[in-house]
C-alpha cells in the first residue's frame, strides 16, 4: 500500500502507476531486474494507492486559491517553520555552507519578526509574513528552481495540511479519523501487508497502523516529518510516540535537501515497540530537482531493494 503526502488532488491510478514505475527504476538500480515485470504487471503484489487528498478540499492544493491562510492555522505553521529551520541550521552550518546559512538566518529573522509582532498585526498579516519566510527558504539547494512548489504561498498552503490533519479539537477534529478510515478501507488483516508512506502520509500511516489489526511485514517512511520537533511529535496519537506493535520492520529514509523531514532524530525520538522494533534510518542523496517527492525516493536502489525483498513469496 502506498500512502501519499501533502499536495493537491490526486489521480489515484496515475499516481499508483508513477510510484510503481519509480519503484521499478529503484529495483533496476538495485540489480533486481527479474522482479520489475512482476512488480509493474501486478504479479508480485496487489498494489493499493490510498488516496485521501479529496478530504482536504481545495485548501492546500498547489496553486490553489489565492485567499489568505486560515488564521487558526497560523500558530501551527509558525511552529512548524521554526522546527524546519532548526533542522536546516544543523544541516547547513555556516562553516560548511556560508551561503545556505545566510538564507536560513534570513528566514529565521523573518519568522521571529512575524511571531513577535503577531499581536500588533492586522488580520492576515502574520500569514503573509510566513509566506515571506517560505519564499526565502526556497532559495536553499534542492528547492531552488524546484517546480514541485511554484512559490512560498504554495509551500505554506501545503504545509497547512499537516496541521489540519493533526487538529484534535473543534470542527476539524473529524478530518484525521476520516483520512485514516480512507487509508485502511478495503485492507484484509488476514493478508500480509507492506506499507510505503511519504511526507504527511507517514504521520497518517503511524496513527492508522496503530489502529490496524493485521500484521505489517515492512513499513517504509520517506521524507517523514514524524520527528520534526514537538510541533508534530507531541501531537501524535498514541503518545509518547512508539513503533506500532504490528510492524515487523521499519525503515526510514531522508534526503539532505528535503525540508520536510526530521532527519536522523526519528530513530532516537520514537520509542521501539514492545517487541523491540524501531525505525532504522538511512540518508539518500537524490539527483536533480523535486527532492521532496515519493518517486524521487523510490528511484533509489537502497529504498527499492527492501520493499522488493519484503514482497517476495
Amino acid at each position: 500500500m502506498f500512502v501519499h503526502g501533502i499536495g493537491g488532488l490526486r489521480d489515484e491510478d496515475a499516481d499508483r502507476r508513477a510510484w510503481l514505475e519509480a519503484l521499478a527504476a529503484g529495483a533496476r538500480e538495485a540489480q533486481l531486474a527479474d522482479e520489475i515485470s512482476a512488480l509493474t504487471q501486478g504479479w508480485l503484489a496487489d498494489v493499493t494507492f490510498a488516496d485521501y487528498s479529496g478530504l482536504f478540499g481545495r485548501r492546500g492544493a498547489q496553486g490553489g486559491p489565492a485567499g489568505e491562510l486560515d488564521e487558526e492555522e497560523v500558530p501551527f505553521l509558525a511552529e512548524l517553520l521554526d522546527a524546519m529551520l532548526e533542522e536546516l541550521a544543523e544541516q547547513f552550518p555556516a562553516e560548511t555552507g556560508p551561503q545556505d546559512a545566510r538564507v536560513i538566518r534570513d528566514a529565521r529573522f523573518q519568522l521571529d519578526a512575524a511571531v513577535e509582532g503577531r499581536q500588533a498585526q492586522g488580520p492576515g498579516e502574520t500569514g503573509r509574513r510566513l509566506v515571506g519566510v517560505t519564499t526565502t527558504m526556497l532559495r536553499l539547494p534542492g528547492l531552488r528552481q524546484a517546480a514541485q512548489w511554484m512559490n512560498g504561498r504554495a509551500v505554506l498552503l501545503q504545509l497547512a495540511q499537516v496541521g489540519r490533519y493533526l487538529e484534535r479539537r473543534g470542527k476539524k477534529a473529524s478530518l484525521g479519523a476520516a483520512v485514516r478510515a480512507r487509508v485502511l478501507d478495503g485492507l484484509d488483516p488476514e493478508r500480509p501487508l507492506v506499507v510505503v508512506s511519504h511526507s504527511l502520509g507517514t504521520v497518517v500511516a503511524y496513527e492508522a497502523l496503530h489502529e490496524y489489526e493485521g500484521e505489517v511485514s515492512l513499513w517504509v517512511t520517506l521524507g517523514s516529518p514524524l520527528a520534526l520537533g514537538a510541533v508534530v511529535l507531541d501531537r501524535l496519537v498514541p503518545s509518547p510516540a512508539r513503533c506500532p506493535e504490528n510492524v515487523a520492520s521499519w525503515l526510514n529514509y531522508w534526503d539532505r535537501d528535503d525540508i520536510v523531514v526530521g532527519r536522523p532524530r526519528l530513530a532516537d525520538w520514537i520509542r521501539p515497540s514492545d517487541s523491540g522494533v524501531k525505525a532504522v534510518t538511512a540518508r539518500v542523496d537524490s539527483r536533480g530537482l523535486w527532492t521532496h517527492t515519493a518517486t524521487k525516493y523510490l528511484e533509489h536502489g537502497s529504498v527499492a531493494r527492501p520493499v522488493i525483498e519484503a514482497l517476495r513469496p
